[in-house]
């Protein structure tokens, strides 16, 4: 039996593998035009025809307006976008530029926070904690600290002006307290012709009559004279140039802020010889009612020691207090002498000459 073998044709294999190919419109084809956007229409099919409808319209209500463009950019208001080429991008703070950070091992332990610029000012100053305490006045204190003879809450302090909590622990060194039992205070009977402070107008300061010659025969403080008692010796108060009587030199701050300081409460005795005519109440008004530079005057103790002669007993020591008192009631005075300060008297010590306060006599 034969067998007949067929053989497909070349040009029919071809036209097999061949796809058929669908048509394009004119207009997809050319791809460098957009394509052309459809029309949106909703065909209806009615009885009577076909009914075509307009394209859809934004809804407006109306109560309210149609909503605007704010022309903000996209992030407005919110975060700008991440900045992902990492150009201008800030490090994360480290431990020790973060205000508090997680515990570390090797931090040390949490401490008060400093106090502001603001409660510093309002701290006193350590000079001036000390001579409130009544442990030496501010010109000593101020020395004191120079020297690193004072430590506040176990340090030293060595900054003139340095504030510090009224409450807290002072404590001065022995040398401080060696050098303070060392200051002499000078009680001397000034002369008319010199004036208590500074030298002014030619006329010599009392503090030059503070030398040997001029010691009183009859001092019994059994103090020496020495040539360091001069160092820092000042006035503790005034007495006009016109004026004769009691005048303390001391180097004792503690001494002075009794005397002059503001809260000063010691009293100082003259006697003063007045020429005039007193006014009816001008007594009175000497014990209490007079005021100098629009400032009142606190109570003094005015009373007649004979015809021409006045006592006076004041608390305070204003600029030629006692001239400008007798002057707003019709008196002039002619002759003021100071008789005492506190509980100390000028006594016998003759004009000129000076002693030494003793260890036992206090204002």
């Amino acid at each position: 039996m034969s067998t007949l073998k067929l053989n497909k044709s070349p040009a029919t294999t071809d036209q097999a593998r061949q796809k058929t190919v669908r048509r394009m419109s004119p207009e997809l084809r050319d791809r460098t035009k957009p394509p052309a956007k459809k029309e949106v229409r909703a065909e209806v099919q009615a009885d009577a025809g076909t009914q075509v409808l307009a394209p859809r319209k934004d809804k407006v209500f109306k109560d309210k307006e149609p909503r605007k463009s704010t022309g903000k950019p996209a992030h407005a208001g919110g975060r700008p976008p991440a900045n992902r080429s990492g150009a201008g991008r800030s490090e994360k703070p480290r431990d020790k530029d973060r205000p508090y950070a997680a515990k570390t091992t090797d931090r040390p332990p949490a401490r008060r926070p400093a106090p502001t610029e603001a409660d510093a000012d309002l701290q006193p100053r350590l000079s001036k904690v000390m001579a409130d305490r009544g442990l030496c006045s501010r010109r000593e204190a101020d020395d004191w600290i120079v020297n690193g003879w004072v430590k506040v809450n176990g340090e030293i302090i060595e900054t003139l002006g340095t504030r510090i909590d009224p409450d807290a622990e002072i404590i001065i060194s022995t040398y401080a307290k060696e050098h303070q039992a060392e200051t002499v205070t000078i009680l001397l009977h000034k002369p008319v012709g010199y004036v208590s402070g500074q030298a002014e107008d030619g006329y010599e300061p009392a503090v030059v009559l503070f030398n040997p010659d001029n010691q009183w025969s009859e001092d019994s403080s059994g103090i020496e004279f020495k040539r360091g008692h001069l160092r820092g010796l000042a006035p503790a108060g005034r007495l006009d140039i016109d004026s004769t009587g009691l005048l303390v030199l001391t180097q004792d701050g503690r001494v002075a802020r009794k005397l002059i300081g503001d809260d000063s409460n010691v009293e100082k005795e003259y006697l003063v010889r007045v020429e005039g005519q007193l006014s009816n109440n001008g007594l009175a008004l000497l014990n209490h009612g007079l005021s100098l530079d629009g400032v009142q005057l606190r109570p003094a103790k005015v009373s007649w020691q004979n015809e021409d002669q006045l006592r006076f007993v004041l608390r305070e020591g204003r600029k030629r207090q006692i001239r400008r008192m007798c002057e707003l009631v019709g008196l002039h005075v002619v002759g003021l002498k100071r008789i005492r300060i506190g509980s100390i008297n000028l006594g016998k010590l003759p004009p000129g000459q000076w002693r030494y306060l003793g260890a036992h006599e206090r204002f």
